[in-house]
């Protein structure tokens, strides 16, 4: 019969490795969300309601966190990728994703606070919640073809129908 060393767990691992099972549990429910996530930012492409860049930035972190083969994936899809990439570099989204992601914000928001919630504090913690998120998606810079033919030419093309249905 084997014995363990004094530092061994009943895993077979010692501390500093840290237990097996909360690491995977994380892990899986991080990609979880991330495909769940995914799915609601691929949806959101073709649903004028639903907004696409929010959904997708919260995939590529929980990919970040849980699989690093599913967030290369992502960031280097010929759809999805772009999303990320324009807030990543340009910290830009473009003016239709603003206008989505606030009118979808201020629907469900409103929704909860006339209709859902009764607690007058809950109310008002998700008017601040919402009034933060409009803050930070206005201060954010609106995506331009200029912003793409200045720091990268070759990805203009892959950007530009989203931009041209916002100017024409």
């Amino acid at each position: 019969m084997t014995t363990k060393s004094e530092h061994e767990t009943e895993t077979g691992r010692t501390p500093s490795e840290g237990p097996v099972p909360a690491s995977r549990l994380r892990k899986a429910l991080l990609m979880a969300a991330g495909v769940l996530a995914l799915a609601l930012g691929a949806a959101g492409i073709f649903l004028p309601l639903l907004p696409t860049t929010p959904f997708l930035l919260l995939a590529a972190a929980c990919f970040m966190r849980s699989s690093e083969q599913l967030y290369d994936w992502l960031i280097h899809h010929p759809w999805f990728g772009s999303y990320i990439r324009n807030y990543r570099e340009y910290r830009a989204i473009t003016l239709q994703a603003k206008v989505t992601s606030l009118v979808f914000l201020w629907a469900t928001i409103g929704f909860s606070i006339f209709r859902v919630v009764d607690s007058l504090a809950v109310k008002l913690l998700l008017f601040a919640i919402a009034t933060g998120v409009t803050v930070h998606l206005v201060r954010l810079r609106t995506l331009t073809r200029e912003m793409l033919e200045e720091t990268c030419p070759s990805r203009v093309k892959t950007n530009l129908r989203s931009i041209d249905t916002q100017e024409g």
